[in-house]
């Protein structure tokens, strides 16, 4: 498809995906869905596609590389990086950020790499009226002080914590989060 004359949303966000880094096989294959999405949805940004739509997250790490900061998400019941719908913005960055401050009050944050750091479709189950879909959620690394109060939306979430690296295993977390966390471990 040519994309030059592409709607500049998407061209964005087809200029983020191009900078993301890929580590396997895996995230390659993940950026190709995600790219072909993009293409072939003009909505794409937008929850109202039903089918699905983009989602910006954000693994949040203190500065000593040690700690994880997870939400536990009301809707789900599950620990998981904070994140959310991107509603428009194809500043998949912006929206990275936006969802760390409403989620756990956090506002200074420093991008690690500016790069989407990892790609995850996931299937989200039906609840109330919205049909079972999919997020196509590109991930960004970002770096924060530990020791400031986190005070997040209680609407979303049922409370922050920072978790040590080491100790992820006693939560129960998705695979979905795992493998980006372990890759901080080793990440410059």
């Amino acid at each position: 498809m040519e994309t030059s004359s592409f709607d500049p949303r998407r061209r964005q966000v087809l200029d983020i995906l191009e900078s993301a880094l890929l580590f396997d096989e895996r995230d390659r294959e993940e950026l190709r869905k995600i790219t072909a999405f993009v293409l072939d949805n003009s909505d794409c940004l937008d929850r109202s596609n039903l089918a699905g739509h983009l989602t910006a997250s954000a693994f949040v790490i203190d500065r000593e590389r040690q700690r994880l900061l997870l939400i536990h998400h009301k809707a789900l019941g599950r620990w998981l990086q904070p994140g959310g719908h991107a509603d428009g913005d194809p500043d998949l960055r912006a929206v990275a950020r936006r969802e760390v401050l409403e989620e756990t009050g956090l506002a200074a944050l420093d991008l690690v790499t500016p790069r989407p750091f990892d790609l995850d479709i996931h299937a989200i189950p039906a609840r109330g009226s919205v049909p079972a879909h999919f997020h196509y959620d590109v991930r960004f690394l970002l770096e924060a002080d530990s020791d400031l109060a986190l005070q997040g939306d209680d609407r979303e979430v049922h409370g922050a914590a920072w978790v040590d690296l080491s100790d992820l295993d006693g939560l129960g977390l998705d695979a979905s989060v795992v493998r980006p966390a372990q890759r901080i471990l080793t990440f410059p």
